[in-house]
């Protein structure tokens, strides 16, 4: 729906993108889960809260992968208005602010680490 519009105009390639139902069993065997600028989509109360506005919603089981860098601009909850408890998890790392930016020197730092 509206990710996959959303990463049309990024310009990524449709064959490369992979469906929740597809990904989210490699979550377990994942090193790193690099999350840009997602909320409800990876909030693990939809499944661990009975409780939660959000129970029974899909979302990507980022919080299984042995490490997640989550960046957003703060710790805002999400369009359902629903804190996130993936992001208080000892297996999470925010890294704040601009993602466009955030991503740029990620890149960067990569590219000078691998001499590429």
């Amino acid at each position: 729906g509206q990710l996959n519009v959303l990463l049309a105009e990024a310009g990524v390639p449709y064959d490369i993108v992979e469906e929740l139902e597809e990904i989210n069993d490699d979550f377990d065997e994942t090193d790193v889960a690099l999350v840009i600028g997602a909320n409800d989509t990876i909030n693990s109360a939809a499944e661990d809260d009975p409780n939660s506005e959000i129970s029974g919603m899909p979302v990507l089981r980022v919080w299984r992968a042995k490490q997640v860098i989550v960046m957003k601009r703060s710790l805002a909850a999400g369009y359902a208005g629903v804190e996130n408890p993936v992001f208080l998890k000892d297996n999470t790392d925010m890294l704040l602010g601009d993602a466009k930016d955030t991503c740029e020197k990620l890149a960067a730092g990569v590219k000078a680490l691998s001499g590429k």
